[in-house]
C-alpha cells in the first residue's frame, strides 16, 4: 500500500475530514448506485458505465470507471467493467487487434472498430494499480500482464511486424488523437501515467514512456495559450490549435470546448503526484483567472483559445468547473479564501465553487460526473499512485 502524502485542498480551505468524507460516499453511493447514475451492472459478473447522452459504453468511461473504483477499493465493480471491457470492446484480430472498440452499444455490439488512446492510457495505469493494490489474479484478472499487453501493442503495432499503427508517434513521442493520425489532443497528455508506465511496462518499453512523460510537459507550455491558459480540442504537434478539415467530422475542434477542459486537471495531477514543472503549471493560474475573474458572470461558456467568449452556453458546464477546480493542485498551497495572493485566492474560489455544486442531472451527465468524481479523489488526497 502507497505511503506517499497526498494535499488534502478541501482540507485547506477548512473543510473537516467528516464533511469530506461524508461528500464522497454520497458522490460515490450517486455516481454508480443512485438514481441518476451512470453505472449498471449488466449479469453476473459485468458491468458497464453509459454515456447518457449518447446512450453507448465508451472506452473513456469504462476505463475511468475502472482507475475510480481502484482509487475506492471497489473490486468487484472493477472487475465487472474490466470483464465487460475485454468481453465486448476488445479487439482481437485485424489491424486493431490489441486495442479497444471505442464506442459499442449497451447490448455491447461493436459501433466502431477504431480505438480512442485515451482508453487504452486508463485501461492500463488503472490494471497496474489493480495488480499493486489487489495483487495479480488468473486470465484477463492477471492485471499487470494485461496492462503490459495494452501499452506494448500502443508503441510496438506497425513496427514489430504486428499490423496496424501506433498509439504514439515515435519520432516525437506524443501521443496521438487515434493511431497514425498527424495530430494530437491535449487532454490525452498524462505525464503522470507515463512515469508510471517507464517504471512499470515491459523492460524494452520503459525508455519510450519515459521520454514521452518529457515530451508531454514540454508539449502542454505550447498548447495552453500564454494569456488564457485555454487549450483548443485537438491540436497539431507544435501546440497549435487543428484547424484543417476532419473528414468524419463537420464540427469544430480548435476551440475551448469539451475534451480540453481535461487539461488543466491532467496538470494538475501530474504536479502532485510528480512535481515536476518544465512551465506547464504557469496555464492553471491564467485559465482560472481568465474564467474565474475577467468572465466571473457567466464563465460556463464557449471559447476561443485566446479566451474570447462567443456567448453560446457550454455543453458541459459543471465539467468546466470541477477541471478548472482540480487544477489547483498545481498552485502551491496553502490555499485560502482570504490569501492575500490572488493566485492561492482565487484557486481557493474555485475549489469552494466546486465544494458547492452537486453531482449533474439529466442527460448530459456522464462526462462532467465522471470529471466529478475525479476531480473530488484528486482534491481530498484520495487520486494515489498505488505502488
Amino acid at each position: 500500500m502507497t505511503q506517499r502524502q497526498y494535499r488534502n485542498v478541501f482540507a485547506e480551505i477548512g473543510k473537516s475530514k467528516e464533511e469530506i468524507d461524508k461528500r464522497l460516499q454520497e458522490i460515490v453511493e450517486g455516481f454508480f448506485y443512485g438514481p441518476d447514475k451512470v453505472y449498471f451492472e449488466a449479469g453476473e459478473d459485468m458491468g458497464y458505465l453509459e454515456d447518457t447522452g449518447n446512450h453507448d459504453a465508451r472506452t473513456e468511461g469504462m476505463s475511468y470507471g475502472m482507475m475510480m473504483c481502484v482509487q475506492l477499493d471497489m473490486k468487484e465493480e472493477f472487475d465487472r467493467i474490466w470483464k465487460w471491457s475485454k468481453t465486448y470492446m476488445y479487439m482481437a484480430e485485424g489491424e486493431n487487434e490489441g486495442y479497444f472498440a471505442w464506442s459499442c452499444g449497451l447490448d455491447g455490439k461493436k459501433n466502431a472498430y477504431g480505438p480512442a488512446p485515451d482508453g487504452e492510457e486508463f485501461y492500463a495505469m488503472a490494471l497496474f494499480f489493480a495488480s499493486h493494490r489487489w495483487g495479480d489474479g488468473e486470465g484477463i484478472y492477471n492485471y499487470s500482464k494485461e496492462a503490459k499487453e495494452i501499452l506494448h501493442a500502443c508503441i510496438h503495432k506497425g513496427y514489430d511486424g504486428r499490423p496496424g499503427k501506433p498509439m504514439w508517434n515515435h519520432e516525437n513521442k506524443l501521443i496521438l488523437f487515434v493511431p497514425g493520425i498527424d495530430y494530437t489532443d491535449p487532454s490525452y497528455h498524462l505525464p503522470h501515467f507515463y512515469e508510471q508506465f517507464a517504471k512499470w511496462a515491459y523492460e524494452e518499453d520503459r525508455a519510450f514512456f519515459a521520454e514521452a512523460a518529457k515530451a508531454s510537459r514540454e508539449y502542454l507550455v505550447h498548447a495552453c495559450h500564454p494569456v488564457s491558459g485555454m487549450n483548443s480540442e485537438y491540436a497539431e504537434f507544435d501546440g497549435s490549435p487543428m484547424n484543417r478539415p476532419i473528414p468524419w467530422s463537420k464540427e469544430r475542434h480548435n476551440w475551448f470546448f469539451s475534451d480540453a477542459y481535461r487539461t488543466a486537471a491532467n496538470i494538475g495531477l501530474d504536479y502532485e503526484w510528480c512535481k515536476t514543472d518544465v512551465g506547464q503549471i504557469a496555464a492553471v493560474a491564467r485559465l482560472q483567472h481568465t474564467l474565474g475573474v475577467v468572465n466571473k458572470e457567466n464563465p460556463y461558456q464557449i471559447y476561443e483559445v485566446d479566451g474570447t467568449p462567443l456567448g453560446q452556453p457550454a455543453l458541459h458546464p459543471v465539467a468546466i468547473l470541477v477541471t478548472t477546480a482540480q487544477a489547483s493542485l498545481a498552485v502551491e498551497g496553502p490555499l485560502s479564501l482570504d490569501n492575500e495572493d490572488e493566485t492561492k485566492r482565487v484557486a481557493a474560489q474555485w475549489v469552494e465553487k466546486f465544494w458547492q455544486e452537486p453531482l449533474r442531472t439529466g442527460d448530459r451527465r456522464y462526462y462532467d460526473n465522471c470529471l466529478y468524481l475525479f476531480a473530488f479523489l484528486a482534491l481530498s488526497g484520495n487520486y494515489r499512485i498505488w505502488e
